[in-house]
């Protein structure tokens, strides 16, 4: 199977896929509670193992690198419940900048921030916008829970959900495909949550802490889990991810 992961590529393998004109997904993530099921590190972990397998899937000689994961997001929403790392936009925009502006300086003519983490999406958005116009580069950013295809393979796939939410029957159904080990199946059984979303029916949006959403952490029905479905949607969202990956012009 071909090496996808910049960290384990040398050098002159990397100088190599950037004179081929290799795509960089960078996955971007969260350190943050996941309920009393779920380690801390799902938002990174899931968004890392989409971009893999999507890289995997992406044919000579359209080829995909997935750089290191940006591990650390804005997760302020989460501190309530301990447990969480948190950075200011100020922080993550400036450690997305330097990543990509790296990237780009090696000759790499596309990135894709591959976000894992709902509380990262309004800032991704502007900081794609942003460092695209200031690097001169082709950056783009997607959730890979909200790529079309894979919102529609999903809602076929959860029972309880129409999507992804936290700690959820989707996240936990991942993590029980990709590290079963990770997870508390007890504490899965008993810590169904509402399915209430971050923003209000009205459409406003107004912060509040996610202690005052869900008592639990968690937004969903993870006692609906599976390791089957984890692997059904994770093959879902990476088939959705390497189909724009290999069209560049659906980007825009």
């Amino acid at each position: 199977m071909r090496e996808v992961e910049w960290t384990r590529l040398r050098a002159p393998d990397l100088r190599a896929l950037a004179s081929a004109a290799a795509t960089v997904i960078v996955p971007v993530g969260s350190m943050e509670q996941h309920g009393p099921h779920l380690p801390v590190e799902v938002d990174s972990l899931l968004a890392t193992e989409v971009s893999r397998r999507a890289a995997r899937r992406v044919a000579e000689p359209a080829r995909v690198v997935v750089a290191p994961t940006l591990w650390c997001g804005l997760a302020e929403h989460h501190m309530a419940f301990g447990a969480t790392i948190t950075l200011d936009f100020e922080t993550f925009h400036a450690m997305l900048r330097c990543v990509c502006r790296s990237i780009a300086r090696h000759g790499f003519p596309r990135v894709m921030l591959l976000n894992g983490h709902g509380g990262n999406v309004t800032a991704l958005n502007v900081i794609a916008g942003e460092l695209a116009r200031e690097l001169d580069a082709d950056i783009a950013t997607s959730t890979y829970w909200l790529l079309s295809a894979a919102a529609s393979a999903f809602g076929e796939i959860l029972e309880h959900q129409p999507n992804v939410r936290h700690a959820c029957e989707a996240e936990t159904s991942m993590l029980l495909a990709v590290a079963p080990d990770l997870v508390d199946r007890e504490a899965m059984v008993t810590t169904d949550g509402p399915l209430t979303s971050v923003v209000s029916e009205s459409g406003v949006y107004h912060y509040r802490s996610f202690a005052e959403i869900s008592p639990s952490g968690v937004l969903g029905v993870p006692s609906a889990a599976s390791a089957e479905k984890g692997e059904r949607l994770l093959d879902a969202a990476a088939d959705a991810l390497a189909d724009v990956l290999v069209d560049p012009a659906s980007w825009r």
